[in-house]
């Protein structure tokens, strides 16, 4: 989501600088009694003008930009995974997400009788929560939680609080 913010960042100050600078000559042009470079002055003050509230194209811009800003703002409050997770234990020190999601799977994995298994790693406050499912014996579920704990120590991440293992059955398929 950081690359879509920056992207839209760049749009809207690209934007408004294209505006703003047109403004300024749209006003100079007017200080020094010059016809206009763009905007038409005696249509664009007809149209102010004359343009009422209850106007039907009025009514549908207006509807159409609130809409537009607040599913803007919604996207913006929405929380959003995070990718990088904090190491309370290292001062400043961050972990991504991903390769923390990544080893995590891979030492379930080393579990015999345990495969395809997947990580989520969330962040809530200062601490994680951690959800891993694979393929394998439901009876193991200690040995790779044992595991999943071992990894966590040696990422100096803080006490899993909340650790979810779900070990499915493989299906037969006959």
């Amino acid at each position: 989501m950081r690359v879509v913010n920056r992207l839209a960042s760049l749009l809207l100050a690209i934007i408004l600088l294209g505006g703003g600078l047109l403004l300024a000559a749209e006003a100079a042009a007017v200080a020094l009694d010059l016809p206009s470079l763009v905007v038409d002055r005696t249509s664009w003050f007809d149209t102010l003008t004359t343009t009422r509230v209850d106007d039907p194209v009025f009514f549908a811009v207006a509807i159409a930009v609130g809409v537009l800003g607040l599913l803007i703002l919604l996207t913006q409050l929405r929380r959003w995974t995070p990718n990088r997770l904090a190491v309370p234990l290292a001062d400043g020190w961050h972990l991504h997400r991903r390769s923390v999601e990544h080893r995590l799977a891979a030492a379930a994995e080393r579990v015999t009788g345990v495969r395809d298994a997947r990580a989520r790693v969330r962040r809530h406050g200062d601490s994680w929560s951690s959800r891993i499912r694979a393929v394998g014996d439901p009876s193991a579920r200690p040995q790779v939680e044992h595991a999943v704990r071992q990894e966590l120590d040696r990422l100096a991440a803080p006490p899993a609080d909340r650790l979810d293992v779900e070990l499915a059955r493989e299906r037969r398929t006959v």
